[in-house]
């Protein structure tokens, strides 16, 4: 559905309260976790703990009635790095599940500003490793693995599957980023023009992505760093085949499809979607959302061999 004049306004209301996510983090984190959905039902999902260098980590694996095993989707949540969790994303894995007639095996890494760069990334490696090197200790056939993530997952997935390639322990042969963070600056001096056309009236602000990655970094030499911001790395080669989904009225649309455009000069296989009349988010708005089924159905032909085009048709 279009954003006609009335949704307009009040998305410009609601994209203006006067919050510093720096100070008020704790507080956004316990509103999230009063609005939690309804604990499914326990046969759907059960918990899972990769333990890395003396660190727990837990998971949560989401497997529907109609399975078919072909496939596994390794899920790393937004949140800005800061807010959300698996608990708060339940809805999301268990439709995303459903979906794709897939196991989803979501991430509870660990959240900045108590733990910044890399240790959430560090943890989301941890659990692709896992995966990768050790498929047995999930206890069931995997199938084909996929890294997936959206927002600040998004930028976890690509920086995972960078670092698996630096570092020559395994390798990811399929990605899914949706609506990624894969560069650092988001204030006036940002080089994407949707920073600037969407950065104030779509609820996710650029102010508010200034403050999260402030939040995410040790250190101004963070922001060098192509695990924290993907679109500066030199060397784009030997990268999964990947789809890419933005929102048309999203800050990061441009950031996004700009990575998704420097893989495909590399040599990798690239989809990328722009979602119509989509904001930041839409993936949480579940099933009765046309936004929502339209991804799912993108992401049922990504896995099962299919191409898009850029068009958003």
């Amino acid at each position: 559905m279009a954003i006609n004049k009335f949704m307009r306004l009040a998305l410009k209301v609601l994209s203006y309260p006067d919050i510093d996510i720096r100070k008020t983090y704790p507080l956004e984190r316990s509103i999230r976790y009063l609005r939690l959905p309804a604990l499914l039902p326990k046969d759907r999902w059960q918990d899972h703990t990769i333990v890395s260098e003396g660190r727990k980590i837990l998971t949560r694996i989401y497997t529907p009635e109609d399975n078919t095993g072909k496939n596994t989707l390794l899920f790393f949540h937004g949140g800005g790095w800061v807010t959300e969790s698996i608990d708060t994303y339940n809805k999301v894995c268990d439709a995303l599940a459903r979906a794709a007639r897939s196991r989803v095996i979501s991430v509870e890494y660990r959240l900045a500003p108590e733990h910044p760069f890399p240790q959430g990334l560090d943890d989301c490696y941890a659990a692709a490793r896992e995966l990768f090197v050790r498929p047995k200790s999930f206890g069931f056939d995997l199938g084909r693995v996929t890294v997936i993530g959206d927002s600040a997952g998004g930028n976890l997935a690509a920086a995972v599957s960078l670092r698996a390639r630096d570092e020559g322990e395994f390798y990811i042969p399929r990605q899914i980023l949706i609506y990624p963070a894969t560069y650092y600056d988001h204030s006036e001096s940002s080089p994407f023009a949707s920073v600037m056309e969407n950065g104030s009236e779509y609820l996710l602000t650029s102010k508010r992505i200034c403050e999260y990655i402030d939040l995410y970094k040790r250190d101004d030499e963070d922001l060098k760093n192509p695990y924290f911001a993907p679109l500066l790395a030199k060397d784009f080669s030997d990268q999964p085949d990947t789809l890419i989904i933005t929102a048309e009225f999203d800050p990061l649309r441009d950031e996004g499809e700009a990575y998704g455009r420097k893989l495909r000069a590399a040599g990798s296989r690239v989809t990328i979607y722009r979602m119509r009349d989509a904001l930041h988010g839409f993936m949480g708005l579940g099933t009765g959302y046309i936004h929502v089924r339209r991804a799912h159905a993108l992401i049922n032909t990504f896995l099962n061999g299919g191409e898009r085009d850029e068009s958003g048709r």
